[in-house]
């Protein structure tokens, strides 16, 4: 990158870093960048720090927030004793958007995963199970991503939580195989929803 100076080979560097961001889209980034008004790169750049300084986890669901409990778990309006478990924020903004599910979540921030060293200690389930003895919840829906990861780590769950008596569903397979719940449309996500069942 050293053809177009230290600087610009320093941005394109540093966007590349980004997850899915090569270098060719790291370059063109960076020369949009380069061409925007300076008050839009200083926007850029002041929205980036102050994300990175003011987002923390929800104390209650672990999802990201700028608040010190998000705005579903201190809504009255959601069912406090049901709690859907995902993956990942993007998961919960998924079942979000098909405006079916009234409870509350507790996001894991990934899945048990041997092969890339991620085990139990390194998800949010110590966190879910506090939830579970502290709080009157009378149903879990496992709703981790329908890959070997995921339905690993929601058996894992199910057996921790089956001592506690509390019900166990898992959602109902509509969401594809293989699929990240991010990317699958509302109607599959409303029918695995409505078709889960218990483990």
């Amino acid at each position: 990158m050293e053809y177009f100076g230290n600087e610009i080979g320093r941005l394109i560097e540093e966007l590349s870093r980004l997850p899915g961001i090569g270098v060719k889209t790291a370059q063109r980034l960076a020369f949009h960048i380069i061409g925007m008004p300076e008050q839009h790169a200083k926007n850029l750049s002041s929205a980036i720090l102050k994300a990175k300084q003011n987002i923390k986890y929800c104390k209650e669901c672990c999802t990201l927030t700028d608040k010190e409990v998000c705005d579903i778990c201190s809504s009255s309006d959601r069912d406090h004793n049901t709690i859907m478990v995902v993956e990942d924020p993007r998961d919960m903004a998924a079942y979000e958007k098909t405006k079916q599910y009234k409870g509350v979540y507790h996001i894991l921030h990934g899945a048990i995963s041997p092969m890339l060293g991620i085990g139990p200690s390194q998800l949010k389930i110590k966190e879910l199970l506090a939830r579970l003895h502290n709080h009157e919840i009378q149903e879990v829906i496992l709703a981790t991503n329908s890959t070997v990861e995921g339905e690993a780590t929601a058996l894992y769950i199910s057996k921790l939580i089956k001592p506690i008596d509390i019900k166990v569903t898992r959602i109902a397979n509509g969401v594809p195989v293989g699929g990240d719940l991010e990317y699958v449309d509302e109607i599959t996500l409303s029918r695995a929803l409505e078709g889960r069942i218990e483990l």
